[in-house]
């Protein structure tokens, strides 16, 4: 397979993935970027500095969609006990409650993208998006373009 093919593949693939988590943010209300945000903090409170890096967003634009999502009483800022100039962003307990469900039920049909598939090419379609995953640094930006909200 050349590259042109492989990456117009990866294309389609992102494009089946972020339309099957669409579905399921919105069988909650919540906008694909809310629902990452939510699950991004539901164990524990994260600076928003890193936040934006490992969302790729500028801060800005993480302002604004904290802002919208603080609006619905589901995360909150706090400031630091280290450092009073940095910024956490936690949820809120009713956030929690949300960001677990959303987390279940991406868990539950996320994966209903590879149906199709035989359950040995199940197996390796799981392993490889591990190994991706595992290997990804998901601490920085993916590209030079941030996201906005």
């Amino acid at each position: 397979m050349d590259y042109v093919d492989y990456g117009d593949k990866l294309f389609w693939l992102s494009v089946v993935i972020q339309r099957k988590y669409a579905q399921i943010c919105a069988g909650f209300d919540l906008t694909p970027l809310q629902a990452t945000l939510l699950c991004a903090v539901r164990n524990e409170p994260r600076r928003m500095a890193d936040l934006a890096a490992a969302l790729g967003m500028t801060k800005n634009a993480l302002s604004q969609l904290v802002d919208r999502t603080a609006r619905r009483e589901l995360v909150g800022r706090t400031s630091s006990a280290q450092d009073r100039r940095v910024v956490m962003l936690s949820a809120t307990p009713t956030g929690k409650v949300l960001a677990e469900a959303i987390y279940a039920e991406i868990a539950k049909r996320l994966p209903e993208i590879a149906r199709n598939l035989d359950p040995d090419d199940q197996r390796d379609f799981a392993r490889v998006a591990t190994a991706i995953v595992d290997t990804s640094d998901l601490s920085a930006p993916t590209s030079d373009q941030p996201v906005t909200p």
